[in-house]
């Protein structure tokens, strides 16, 4: 009886054996390469290619297998000398198989578009001919999220300007080159705590708000406006001497009496020296508490005294 169960368990598990055993793995491995979704490729060591997968195709925006062939690698690649570098450092181990590097780099395709890509590469040897393998995979869109992670992280949320964190890489990086110039203007709003207390946040809110945009029109798009906190800004003019500084500065008063939403006060400074970044932005900090101390002009008084009635009409309006 066992010995029946026995041969009938061997007869039901032969079709399936035997199925199995039959693959061939010359037909079955480029059908799953053929219809793999990321791209494989197969190029000689000085950048021809030999074969590639649909996937590649169409990441590299061409056509056919023919067409692919009529670039090289070096044509495609953004940073060739940056890949042969990595795939140059690949030692081929004969007993234990060949080493693989991954690295992320930009690929350019025929129409001008760029994709960013992970490749996984290594190089095999048939009869003494070396290859390169790599399976590349497109991760532009990661990288678009990562950099609008990273731009958000770096803006303020009610203003849309840039933040202090944005501020300590810039000053950071400012700070490294030696030989580097730059201007900061520190501006101030006049009286925003006397109008917050008056009219409430939400009426402050609304007031940085457009203060914010009226800075970002009037200065170059280059030139960073970034939110210090409270009612503090400050603009960063990196490459600028004190002439062009001053001139900025100056232009930003000028506005003032025409467009802009609010009065303010402002001081500035460019870099002396071998000062730091910081250091700079000190120096227009106590420029324009200079400026708040002296300037009890008749002309600033009106345009605050102005500001707070449009503010008394607006409110009253509802």
């Amino acid at each position: 009886m066992s010995g029946d169960r026995r041969r009938r368990g061997a007869s039901a598990a032969s079709p399936s054996t035997h199925r199995y055993a039959t693959l061939d793995s010359a037909e079955t491995l480029p059908e799953i390469a053929r219809r793999l979704r990321h791209g494989i490729c197969v190029s000689t060591p000085d950048g021809e290619f030999l074969d590639a997968n649909p996937a590649f195709l169409e990441l590299v925006g061409v056509a056919t297998l023919a067409e692919l062939r009529t670039y090289r690698v070096g044509d495609i690649v953004v940073d060739p000398e940056r890949r042969d570098r990595a795939m140059s450092e690949l030692p081929v181990d004969e007993a234990a198989g060949p080493s693989v590097c991954e690295f992320e780099h930009w690929i350019i395709r025929p129409d001008g578009e760029l994709r960013a890509v992970l490749e996984t590469a290594y190089v095999f040897r048939d009869a003494g001919a070396a290859f390169h393998h790599a399976i590349v995979v497109d991760v532009t869109r990661r990288k678009e999220l990562e950099r609008e992670l990273i731009e958000l992280s770096m803006r303020d949320a009610l203003t849309g300007c840039y933040n202090r964190r944005y501020l300590d890489d810039v000053g950071r990086a400012l700070s490294a080159r030696p030989d580097a110039r730059w201007g900061c203007i520190f501006i101030d709003v006049d009286h925003f705590k006397q109008y917050n207390d008056r009219h409430g946040h939400e009426a402050g809110d609304d007031a940085l708000v457009r203060m914010s945009r009226f800075l970002m029109r009037e200065v170059r798009a280059e030139n960073a406006v970034v939110r210090l906190g409270g009612d503090e800004f400050l603009v960063v003019l990196a490459g600028a001497e004190a002439t062009e500084t001053s001139a900025v500065a100056h232009r930003l008063e000028s506005s003032a009496s025409r467009s802009a939403p609010v009065p303010f006060s402002l001081g500035w400074a460019s870099r002396v020296g071998a000062e730091t970044f910081e250091q700079t932005v000190g120096r227009a900090d106590q420029n324009l508490l200079a400026v708040r101390v002296f300037d009890r002009s008749p002309e600033r008084q009106r345009r605050v005294d102005e500001w707070m009635q449009r503010v008394e009409a607006r409110v009253k309006k509802g």
